[in-house]
């Protein structure tokens, strides 16, 4: 194998690292390698292409990438997979080039693999970090059984606007829980050793405040003051940069009127000299260019902002290989920051163990041993029945006994296109488990009966541009009134109904905002119709965001929120709708009443002039005319079959002094029928600070599981770590003081008790 000069001098390294560690120290092999680099070799360290087999999520696809590679103009690749494929291309980079350096081979794998799991924000609901860590652990594994070494996931972005399709790629709207999650993500696609070839480097995204994007609508523009962004936005991407993170990814919009990807307070100021990462930071698709329609100038004025400012590798874009040469020849950049960001990229390799073995992820003997196992599926099951959340229960019609008469109705009912959810471009729809054979799967011995009842959509042109990646919604030939009295008829003659209705899976996720987040009115007319045949009706409701259900929580309806549940969809609803499994997933992010409360989260603030505590309305207080301020459905809502009491609130001190810990407890009991789960959450509440303090901020949880009749007590360990907050000065302080905290299962309770934390 020729010109691997290179590799030989450094092999026997061997790079044992905890993640991506912040070591600030400089690899002697890539600064030995960077002496040997020409300018232009730098410069191609910094291209990022697409051969265009992937997905693409703009309109840009790369030309001519195999002789770009062979020229050494190229530092990665994303949107091929496959040993084979990707050998090829290695080959090319190893074999073909003056220095044999290889590529980085990146993909978005966001919620699985080939092994979908729940949408990232059903998965956020089970709030089982375990499992979480678990589900990213096995998509690195299935990842780089199939070559890929480098993975743009999490999206950590917190969202408080569900007319924001990417909300479905979040955990919600709380930055404690965010951060919990962010962590437990990186740690599972990382592992304790890069240079394993089934672990994978992660990439944070998107850096920063994507998710607070103005009127909901993706890549819009964000402003806000930095108080909010320290304080509720900034924690998550914190958290997997703390985590270990070895890369991240910019955002789409602006921060302080300067877009993200060419921001250099965000990328330098903040990123590394104040968090300390020494990872590398790619643009997303195409943003650099991007910046020419922000107003910041033409190509070559918005790549050299992004190099300036601290940007790595351009994706797509091709900015960095077409004009840092005339800028450095302009003086408009240094050689050094040039080096500086191929200096970044040399060392995600060696990390990665790619110069020790370039072929590393291209075992082509894993991709059947490791994709898609019934090891792996299970765990799909598993984490997609704890990511439901139970919205409502009427009667006793849940769960369902396994020899009744069921009618199985709607449009999501039996649809292999929309079990997987947005963003699982990586995923086989038609390997998924519709409802309709989950429920055969699981009770042989029911009677179930089957009817579309109706079209997702009526509207053909939202079902078109709903179509771009594939059949999601299909008018049926037949018409709206004769669906819908099949429906009704095939209802007629059960004992129960059970309605799989919502949202298609790309009526969410990028590039899907809507204004109108209730359910299709084709779905709603079958909705009514059902109930009006007085047979006991249950709502399994599947979407990528909160929805407003005002209609359906007001009607004699169970409701089953299931969220686009993965590959093992149909066996999932079954298991939980038949009680194999009792839900115990919670909301983490807020539903509205209505879309003119949005945007709509627990954790607001007080005004000089609140909401009177009754709720009702009061002249000359922050309140609607048409609706209470409460939301229809709280942050850390959700139901089971059987309930849950807490009694026994306390604290073991009522002052906490400022180098020591107080214990918050109450105690949980299950006074139901059935055994289950309960996720205990701890808020507290700041009654007199500096800056205006939220009314309630998530500060603990835990899951327990109980038997019925079980009681537990549970503990939670507060400091004043727990209390700080960044204040005007962004300084991160605590103030002395007295605290309100709340435990409970969701985010409404009002009991509190209080401590006094002394100076």
């Amino acid at each position: 194998m020729k010109n691997r000069k290179l590799s030989l001098l450094i092999l026997g390294v061997i790079f044992t690292i905890s993640g991506f560690a912040q070591t600030g120290s400089k690899i002697q092999e890539v600064e030995e390698l960077l002496s040997k680099m020409t300018l232009e070799e730098k410069i191609g360290q910094l291209n990022l292409l697409t051969p265009g087999g992937g997905v693409a999520t703009g309109a840009v696809v790369s030309k001519n990438v195999e002789d770009k590679i062979k020229a050494g103009k190229v530092g990665g690749l994303f949107g091929v997979s496959g040993p084979e494929k990707i050998r090829i291309a290695q080959e090319y980079a190893v074999n073909d080039t003056r220095l044999g350096i290889p590529l980085l081979i990146g993909s978005d794998v966001i919620h699985g693999y080939k092994t979908t799991f729940p949408i990232p924000l059903g998965l956020s609901s089970s709030w089982d970090m375990e499992l979480i860590q678990k589900t990213a652990s096995i998509a690195a594994t299935e990842a780089t059984a199939d070559g890929i070494n480098w993975n743009f996931s999490p999206m950590v972005d917190i969202a408080r606007d569900p007319r924001w399709g990417r909300i479905a790629e979040g955990a919600g709207e709380d930055p404690f829980l965010g951060s919990a999650v962010a962590r437990a993500m990186v740690k599972g696609y990382q592992g304790d050793d890069l240079t394993n070839p089934t672990t994978m480097i992660a990439t944070v995204k998107h850096f920063a405040l994507y998710g607070a994007a103005e009127a909901g609508r993706d890549y819009n523009t964000v402003d806000m003051s930095k108080l909010k962004m320290f304080n509720q936005y900034l924690p998550p991407y914190k958290a997997a940069i703390d985590a270990g993170a070895g890369s991240v990814m910019t955002s789409f919009n602006d921060v302080n009127g300067i877009p993200a990807t060419g921001n250099k307070w965000l990328l330098t100021g903040l990123l590394r000299d104040r968090w300390g990462f020494n990872g590398f930071v790619v643009s997303d698709y195409t943003s650099l260019n991007e910046m020419i329609a922000h107003g910041m100038g033409d190509l070559q004025a918005v790549s050299a902002l992004a190099l300036k400012a601290g940007l790595d590798m351009d994706m797509v874009g091709e900015g960095f290989l077409t004009t840092l040469k005339k800028s450095l020849e302009e003086e408009k950049v240094t050689e050094e920051d040039i080096t500086t960001a191929a200096r970044r990229i040399l060392e995600a390799k060696y990390k990665l163990g790619l110069f020790e073995d370039p072929y590393l992820y291209l075992d082509e003997t894993r991709p059947e041993r490791d994709i898609l196992s019934e090891e792996h599926r299970e765990v799909a099951r598993k984490a997609a029945a704890r990511s439901f959340v139970l919205l409502k229960k009427e009667g006793n019609i849940l769960p369902l006994k396994k020899n009744a008469k069921i009618a199985l109705i709607g449009p999501l009912a039996n649809n292999k296109n929309n079990m997987l959810g947005t963003w699982a471009p990586t995923g086989d729809p038609q390997l998924s488990v519709p409802v309709l054979q989950g429920l055969k799967n699981v009770a042989p011995n029911a009677k179930i009966t089957y009817a579309k009842g109706a079209n997702i959509t009526d509207d053909p042109k939202l079902a078109e541009k709903v179509n771009v990646f594939g059949p999601r919604v299909e008018i049926d030939k037949k018409s709206s009134e004769a669906l819908l009295k099949e429906a009704v008829q095939t209802a007629k003659n059960a004992e129960v109904i059970v309605a799989v209705v919502g949202e298609a899976t790309e009526m969410s996720g990028e590039a899907a905002s809507r204004t109108d987040i209730t359910i299709p009115e084709s779905q709603k007319k079958l909705i009514r119709e059902l109930v009006k045949t007085g047979k006991p009706v249950v709502l399994v409701l599947m979407s990528g965001r909160p929805l407003v259900i005002s209609e359906e929580m007001d009607l004699p309806v169970s409701i089953l929120q299931v969220w686009h549940p993965g590959v093992e969809a149909g066996n999932a609803v079954a298991d939980v709708l038949f009680g194999d499994y009792n839900p115990s997933g919670k909301l983490t992010a807020t539903w509205p009443r209505n879309v003119g409360q949005i945007p709509i989260y627990y954790a607001q603030k007080n005004t000089g002039r609140p909401e009177p505590a009754s709720g009702e309305f009061e002249k000359f207080k922050s309140n609607y005319l048409d609706v209470p301020n409460s939301p229809l459905l709280p942050f850390g809502y959700g139901l089971s079959y059987t309930e849950f009491e807490y009694s026994d609130v306390n604290s073991s001190s009522d002052n906490l002094s400022s180098d020591g810990e107080i214990t918050l407890s109450a105690t949980i009991t299950n006074t139901g029928n059935f055994d289950g789960e309960e996720v205990v959450q701890l808020y507290i509440h700041d009654k007199v600070r500096s800056i205006t303090p939220p009314l309630k901020e998530l500060k603990g949880f835990k899951k327990i599981s109980l038997k019925k009749g079980e009681s537990k007590t549970v503990d939670f360990t507060i400091s004043v770590e727990d209390l700080k907050f960044y204040n005007t000065n962004l300084e991160y302080v605590f103030e002395p003081g007295e605290f309100e905290f709340f435990i409970a299962g969701s985010s409404d309770n009002t009991f509190a008790k209080s401590f006094i934390l002394n100076q």
